[in-house]
């Protein structure tokens, strides 16, 4: 298994964003994604879903709108115990020279740190984490 810090870069090819910083949970289930403004629409048959988000932290000028199929709504508990409802997609993650579905839940993370976290479930069998780590996999060439 590769080993990861508790932060580290990744892309979401399928949304059109190259990279993107994420905070490794092992505390999350699943992860998250940060958007702040969701609409949800049909497409053949299908419930799709328009996501505005800002992709770069502490940057909300830098506006991605993208769109997934929508595969669930949950609710979802948070690191404050606070309970939502959340729309659920799936979307291929890739990072470490892999690339792999992952399930993201949506939701507005402007008052937080990191614009994604990366959850246990994409993590399993994949990856270990070195908490005392950072950017194990390298940082973007900007």
């Amino acid at each position: 298994m590769i080993t990861l810090g508790w932060r580290e870069w990744g892309g979401l090819p399928q949304l059109g964003i190259e990279q993107i910083k994420m905070k490794v949970d092992s505390g999350a289930k699943t992860s998250c994604l940060h958007a702040f403004a969701l609409t949800p629409f049909e497409r053949d048959g299908e419930t799709w879903i328009r996501i505005h988000l800002h992709p770069v932290q502490d940057n909300n000028d830098i506006e991605h709108v993208c769109e997934a199929k929508l595969i669930d709504r949950r609710r979802v508990r948070d690191s404050g115990g606070h309970e939502e409802e959340r729309f659920v997609v799936e979307t291929e993650l890739e990072m470490a020279g892999q690339r792999f579905p992952i399930e993201l839940t949506l939701t507005n993370r402007d008052s937080m740190r990191f614009r994604m976290l990366l959850g246990r479930q994409a993590m399993c069998s994949r990856f270990v984490v070195d908490p005392q780590a950072s950017y194990l996999l390298g940082q973007p060439q900007s």
